[in-house]
């Protein structure tokens, strides 16, 4: 029996999800030493005792219920159990022996104090999809502590210590029951076939039958084992993780699956956003999904394939890769008192320095995974050295500043625990200034990777040798390594351009995002107007919900609506995409006379992508709609669910955000199956595809960044 606990939330309930476990032993002889955890078991103290309350097997043997009452003597202060009046916690275990599919499902839940806690815990061995001669391990669990005599938070960190000194155990337990049988000479157990002639059973016994249904909860848990994590896997390529940080990996990514219908990203970058906000999934879940969204209004994850970076840059940005640090991760060298950052900027402009900066961090993620492989062990950053030797007044140009402010406030955003250190060498007394504009802007746990060394202090013990193999060290650092990065120099002012020059060139440099942005409020939809020449064309679209929820509807209008009033839209760029809101259905307009509804509405829920498309009917306008979702009134006799009155207390504005992109295909090119357009993403993605094979990579996540 486990007592589970994750980050505490104000309802004080916890849940935990495991990654699947393996066992390289048959199912049979998984079980004969899973069996041998009864009644006691030395290997856990705390187990006390457990009784057999009641037990049911199969007519043919192939099933087999028992149902035990567990006694847990749980390790909480003596104060604590004098005031609850119990020496002993008491659970009920029901187990469901399927011996001819090959599982065993266990669900758990506590019967002392039931009505203030409620510990449940559900786990499942089977035998492993893709080889027969193996036994995965699922289990997931939660804690709910509604009163504890004022005791609520001892209990929940009780729980938790519990709980983070037994999971680990389970594994270790099964493995030195399997090495006792290894003893006594048992390497095999013979798997159920079905018998030969009747089987009479004692009275006592009851009689289940072999297809009895088996708890739907606990079913669950084997279904679509591609799509779970295991355990040797997140150790390999993910690093060691505490139980309760695989769980928060394993609950994030399943409900990524969920509402980005499977295109979610690398295991790698889910991680790096839990560990930026601590492993609290709701804060990671909101910044992941804000970059997410930045990603693909800007089409980030094909920048490696689309970038081309300018000659000014290849002549005068004085950066590049270099081998790689004492940890086997990728080593970036930037010469920024070499680099002529006014310059550059003034030829430049910031939009294509921010692509620039990002591409690096795209390159950085990619040379991360290939060195996770080379080294044989998880390589999730890279290491950044700084050299400043000739930083001077000329780099604190505020124009210059204000650029690496913002590409800093983008990258730490989007990039988060991917710098595994940053070495800064050689810094002048001018350095303080710099940094102390920068600093603010980057966050805690990156700046306490930061190493700074005044003069030649570098090239002493603890300087660059510790975390460079010396055989690498740049030429320019007085090493031996040939460093193939740019001296830079001063950007000849022929190459600057106007203020006018750069913003059309920003401009054209984003023209690429085909998504556009708009907000929708209580009482103010946002209502796009299509216009449709031949009938049978297709209209279709893909949308992701930024914050809150909405209903999306489809309408045909039989009248022309009027064109709404075009409000000013603030300038927008790859750093901050703004939204607007626009209100075509007149309100003394009737549904069904004036307008009509094509599509039944679909709810949308905050995170969700969706995609879908309609064939037209009839020739005329027809309007899509996003309308702020209101919650359901509660009947008198109907409580609320707690997911809604957390939905409720969530969208306090009153405002949520959209991101979309619509396109309407002819007739002439639509050849497929009506019946397999409707609300079906692949039917969006062939669609455009038959269209336009270039654009149709923007409705495919790029293989080097999503599954």
């Amino acid at each position: 029996m486990t007592v589970v606990g994750v980050t505490a939330t104000s309802t004080m309930v916890q849940k935990y999800q495991s990654p699947v476990r393996v066992y390289k032993h048959p199912f049979e002889l998984v079980m004969a030493a899973y069996e041998r955890r009864f009644p006691t078991c030395h290997l856990i103290p705390m187990f006390v005792a457990s009784d057999v309350v009641e037990e049911e097997t199969s007519e043919d043997g192939s099933t087999n219920r028992v149902e035990r009452r567990c006694a847990l003597d749980v390790d909480a202060p003596r104060l604590l159990k004098r005031i609850a009046g119990v020496d002993y916690v008491y659970f009920i275990q029901k187990n469901t022996l399927d011996r001819k599919e090959r599982t065993l499902h266990i669900e758990s839940h506590n019967e002392t104090f039931s009505n203030r806690v409620i510990i449940s815990e559900t786990c499942c061995y089977s035998a492993h999809p893709e080889n027969d001669d193996w036994t995965c391990f699922e289990q997931n669990a939660s804690l709910d502590i509604k009163s504890f005599f004022g005791f609520e938070s001892t209990v929940e960190k009780i729980a938790m210590k519990q709980y983070a000194s037994s999971i680990k155990k389970g594994k270790e337990i099964i493995e030195f029951y399997l090495k006792e049988l290894e003893d006594e000479g048992i390497t095999h157990v013979p798997r159920w076939t079905p018998p030969l002639l009747p089987v009479s059973l004692p009275k006592q016994t009851s009689l289940l039958s072999s297809s009895t249904a088996l708890p739907k909860q606990a079913y669950v848990l084997c279904l679509s084992f591609t799509d779970k994590l295991d355990a040797d896997y997140i150790k390999r390529y993910l690093g060691d993780l505490t139980p309760l940080q695989e769980s928060c990996l394993i609950r994030l990514r399943k409900w990524l699956q969920e509402t980005h219908k499977g295109k979610i990203p690398k295991d790698q970058h889910i991680l790096r956003f839990l560990r930026a906000r601590d492993f609290n999934m709701d804060k990671a879940r909101e910044i992941l999904c804000q970059s997410l969204t930045w990603r693909k209004q800007h089409q980030v994850d094909y920048l490696l394939e689309t970038w081309s970076s300018p000659q000014v840059l290849q002549d005068y940005y004085t950066g590049g890769w270099h081998h790689h640090d004492r940890d086997g991760r990728p080593l970036y060298v930037l010469r920024l008192g070499q680099m002529d950052t006014k310059g550059l900027v003034r030829a430049l402009g910031e939009e294509s320095l921010l692509r620039h900066v990002l591409s690096i961090n795209e390159e950085g993620l990619r040379r991360c995974e290939e060195n996770t492989k080379v080294f044989g062990r998880p390589i999730s950053c890279w290491t950044c050295l700084v050299d400043l030797e000739g930083l001077n007044m000329r780099h604190l140009w505020r124009p210059g500043v204000k650029a690496l402010l913002r590409i800093i406030e983008v990258v730490e955003a989007n990039y988060p625990e991917t710098l595994g250190r940053l070495l800064i060498l050689r810094a002048p007394r001018v350095f303080p200034v710099l940094w102390t504009l920068v600093s603010p802007f980057i966050d805690e746990n990156t700046r306490k990777k930061f190493l700074i060394y005044a003069g030649n202090d570098y090239q002493g013990p603890g300087g660059l040798v510790d975390y460079i193999d010396k055989e690498i060290i740049p030429d320019f650092l007085a090493g031996e390594c040939m460093c193939e990065v740019p001296e830079g120099g001063l950007v000849p002012k022929s190459m600057y351009r106007t203020a006018e020059e750069l913003d059309n060139e920003g401009v054209r440099l984003w023209t690429e995002t085909i998504y556009q942005s708009a907000s929708v409020f209580k009482g103010a939809p946002h209502e796009l107007l299509i216009e449709i020449i031949d009938a049978s064309s297709v209209i279709t679209w893909d949308f992701d919900m930024c914050k809150g929820d909405v209903v999306f509807n489809i309408f045909h209008s039989k009248r022309t609506p009027q064109p709404p009033r075009k409000d000013p839209l603030a300038p927008h760029g790859i750093a901050s995409p703004v939204g607007n809101n626009v209100q075509l259905i007149d309100k003394s307009w009737t549904l069904g006379q004036d307008y009509s509804m094509v599509e039944s509405s679909l709810t949308c829920r905050e995170g969700e992508s969706v995609q879908g498309s309609h064939i037209t009917r009839w020739p005329g306008f027809y309007i899509l709609q996003w309308k702020f979702h209101n919650m359901p009134a509660c009947s008198a006799t109907n409580l609320p669910r707690v997911d809604d009155v957390l939905a409720t207390l969530q969208v306090s504005s009153h405002k949520c955000k959209v991101m979309f992109y619509t396109e309407v295909l002819g007739s002439e090119d639509f050849r497929l199956n009506p019946s397999s357009a409707r609300w079906c993403s692949t039917a969006f993605h062939v669609f455009t595809c038959a269209q336009n094979t270039q654009q149709c990579t923007s409705f495919s996540h790029a293989s080097h960044f999503f599954h």
